[in-house]
């Protein structure tokens, strides 16, 4: 199943549009036909997004997160793939990363667009509005929308 680019993001802001933070990302991914899967890996890995034709949802693809990291960094991998499904989708299974697209700490263009797709994902500007008070600090909202300090830090654009 493909699915245009402009119906993946109608999906995502749908979610978004019907949810009160945190936002649930393994939906949204189901809403997409993607299946999210546990790992058991060294901690130097995220997560991965592949085609599989076994193991994955709908589009025919699956999510696979890093079992022992902690939840927001499940979360975050999770979204960031979801990105890069919705961006890349045609780069996923082409050989230019290993038939997956592994989470690296190289800086490129994807991987830039994949984490402020994943930053949107998580932590909705209109949502940030919406639920942030007077006084809120960056570890009452990180909290709220249940993301790390600092990813809360760098969306608001405050040192951390």
């Amino acid at each position: 199943m493909t699915i245009a680019l402009s119906e993946k993001l109608k999906i995502v802001n749908d979610h978004i549009d019907e949810a009160d933070p945190p936002i649930h990302v393994i939906p949204l991914a189901n809403k997409l036909g993607i299946e999210v899967y546990k790992a058991d890996w060294p901690h130097s890995v995220s997560g991965k997004i592949q085609y599989d034709p076994e193991l994955g949802g709908q589009s025919g693809f699956a999510i696979f997160v890093n079992a022992a990291h902690p939840e927001t960094r499940r979360r975050f991998t999770i979204a960031h793939e979801i990105a890069h499904f919705i961006l890349h989708e045609d780069q996923i299974g082409d050989g230019l990363f290993d038939d997956a697209m592994y989470r690296s700490g190289l800086s490129s263009f994807e991987e830039d667009d994949a984490n402020k797709l994943a930053a949107d994902i998580l932590m909705p500007r209109q949502l940030i509005r919406e639920f942030s008070f007077v006084g809120d600090d960056v570890e009452t909202l990180a909290h709220q929308f249940n993301v790390s300090q600092s990813a809360m830090a760098r969306r608001l654009g405050v040192a951390w």
